[in-house]
């Protein structure tokens, strides 16, 4: 009987984990289909071949990108969060490792099947552009790149700095005195600010796996450069890891306060 109790346990957290994975899966799947998508489909302007060579599809542009990021992310921490913290970033996942926040077999885990999802939603996006008519408007399935308007220096370093903030303010909303309920507003809002930054320049990576998923079936230059936009951001999921140290409370608990909350040393209570 002993050993039917735990192989249930046993059993019970393999599910567990499984429903983890599968929702780091699905997440990360989501953002490249959709937030990645909206860029192939609409960053720049086209024509519209079914009517006059006058008429031009509008575009969303740099506004629209970032926009779509934010809010993919906005609702997925929403959906799934709750189930398995809502990564879909090896960024983020790194920083979490790093912190203790998740143990580092999990978050190896959590890594493996964010680079999966990534790479079904980059190759969904090949298949529309390939096969469905779609027209690519960032003519390069919506990778990252260096080049054209920034050196490889300068996006490995704001690569590094966008990442570190966005990081640290995922780190700082779900710590246990932050305002947990508003916690995907500021995330999603977050990754609004560094796309509005980042896309003109080396069009936003800040995660790993929304680049490799492109890159693979994009080839060419965004294959050779993927390299800076798999590195960049890990060392800066890791830099916003010291800047979480640095800046909580070393001595909170579960019943943690915000540090503007906590009276100073010698100060009236």
């Amino acid at each position: 009987m002993a050993q039917v109790i735990d192989l249930r346990r046993f059993l019970g957290f393999d599910v567990l984990m499984a429903k983890k994975l599968i929702a780091e899966f699905i997440g990360t799947f989501t953002l490249v289909f959709l937030a990645v998508g909206a860029a192939v489909a609409g960053i720049g302007v086209a024509r519209d071949a079914t009517a006059n060579a006058d008429f031009i599809v509008p575009a969303s542009g740099t506004l629209g990108i970032a926009i779509a990021f934010g809010f993919v992310l906005m609702f997925l921490v929403y959906a799934i969060g709750g189930i398995s913290g809502c990564h879909i970033n090896p960024a983020v996942t790194i920083a979490m490792m790093a912190t203790k926040k998740i143990e580092i077999g999990l978050g190896l885990a959590y890594m493996v099947v964010q680079v999966l999802g990534a790479i079904l939603g980059g190759a969904a996006l090949k298949l529309m552009v390939t096969s469905f008519g779609v027209l690519d408007t960032t003519g390069g399935l919506g990778t990252n790149s260096y080049g054209a308007n920034i050196s490889m220096g300068g996006a490995f370093f704001i690569e590094v700095v966008l990442t570190a903030l966005f990081v640290f303010v995922i780190l700082m909303v779900t710590d246990k005195w932050a305002v947990q309920s508003m916690a995907g507003v500021a995330i999603g809002m977050s990754l609004v600010a560094v796309h509005l930054f980042g896309i003109p320049l080396d069009g936003t990576s800040v995660n790993p796996a929304r680049s490799i998923g492109p890159a693979l079936f994009e080839g060419g230059a965004a294959l050779s450069q993927l390299w800076l936009f798999i590195v960049a951001p890990l060392i800066g999921g890791l830099v916003a890891a010291g800047l979480w140290a640095i800046t909580r409370d070393e001595n909170a608990g579960d019943d943690d306060k915000a540090l503007s909350d906590i009276p100073e040393q010698g100060a009236p209570a």
